[in-house]
């Protein structure tokens, strides 16, 4: 139970990250199917940062400046693509649906390219980043289940909570929600909609992006594998599930990541079965969203302009 716990929080940190910089990419009112991508993009420029680091310092290489370089070039690579989807969708106007599929395509073909030319083993940086508080032995079960993580898991939670702090107590937060709601009434009250959507989706992207970090270099160990897309709309499903909240979407991360290796801990289960398995998180999502679109609670619902491209002409 201890593993299976321990396990559900690092893989659950994936999805974090990833609903995370989604919320405060659709409290601007952007639907940004393109998350998978994102994910992707930002975990091969992550690694690959990484790889001409190590490669370049050789014996030298700081465990610190490691992380911290990973972790820049994921959000920049991860913001990019943000940069990318806003320029579509808030200059050009495009359909905010076809742009972020289409990004979630492009993301898995650069990531692909990049890696290419890095390789796919990045054990020398995983311990880095997998590297635990010095004191979580002596503590037993709770220094295991709490205190035996990497430097991602605890960066994950502080990021959904300074988001939460962010849109629900602060001016900023306040504007941004505005113009998710109603971009038209925000820009009359002197709030520029396109700057907030701008900073919102290439900052909840760069968030995004540290999700496939996260999972290449604490949860797989420095292994690269071709399946961060599928945690990519995961990640969507867990802003619905958590109803657009930041700091819901700690203990729905985790729930999430139990949910998706519970059927690696049953024994007696074929492949097939096992597969279906994976399906709960999708299933626990469409449950939750009948739920609270049969209260229709204002709090639990999307921002109302969410997905909707604004005209400034029209208002």
């Amino acid at each position: 139970m201890l593993a299976f716990l321990v396990s559900a929080i690092r893989l659950g940190m994936v999805f974090l990250f990833g609903s995370t910089g989604e919320i405060i990419t659709e409290k601007s009112g952007h639907l940004n199917l393109g998350t998978p991508g994102v994910m992707c993009v930002g975990a091969s420029c992550g690694c690959f940062a990484e790889y001409l680091y190590l490669k370049q310092a050789g014996l030298y290489a700081s465990p610190v400046l490691a992380i911290v370089i990973a972790v820049v070039a994921t959000f920049i690579g991860g913001a990019l693509m943000g940069l990318l989807f806003s320029f579509l969708t808030v200059t050009l106007r495009a359909n905010q649906n076809v742009t972020g599929l289409a990004l979630t395509t492009l993301g898995v073909g650069i990531s692909d390219f990049m890696i290419a030319k890095a390789g796919t083993s990045f054990g020398r940086a995983s311990k880095y980043f997998t590297a635990s508080l010095p004191f979580a032995e002596d503590l037993g079960f709770i220094g295991e289940l709490f205190f035996s993580h990497g430097i991602m898991i605890y960066l994950a939670i502080a990021i959904a909570l300074i988001s939460s702090f962010v849109l629900s107590k602060t001016r900023v937060g306040l504007n941004l929600r505005s113009v998710g709601e109603n971009p038209a009434t925000a820009d009359a009250a002197g709030i520029n909609v396109s700057l907030y959507r701008y900073l919102a989706t290439c900052i909840g992207c760069g968030i995004s992006g540290l999700g496939g970090l996260t999972f290449i270099m604490d949860y797989l160990n420095g292994n690269w594998e071709y399946c961060i897309d599928a945690f990519g709309w995961l990640s969507i499903a867990l802003v619905i599930f958590t109803v657009w909240k930041p700091n819901l979407a700690i203990l729905g991360s985790i729930v999430f990541g139990a949910l998706y290796i519970a059927s690696s801990y049953i024994t007696g289960v074929g492949f097939a079965d096992k597969e279906l398995f994976k399906m709960l998180p999708y299933i626990v999502t469409i449950v939750v969203l009948i739920f609270t679109s049969i209260r229709n609670k204002k709090e639990n619902q999307p921002p109302a302009s969410l997905g909707l491209a604004y005209f400034r002409e029209e208002r």
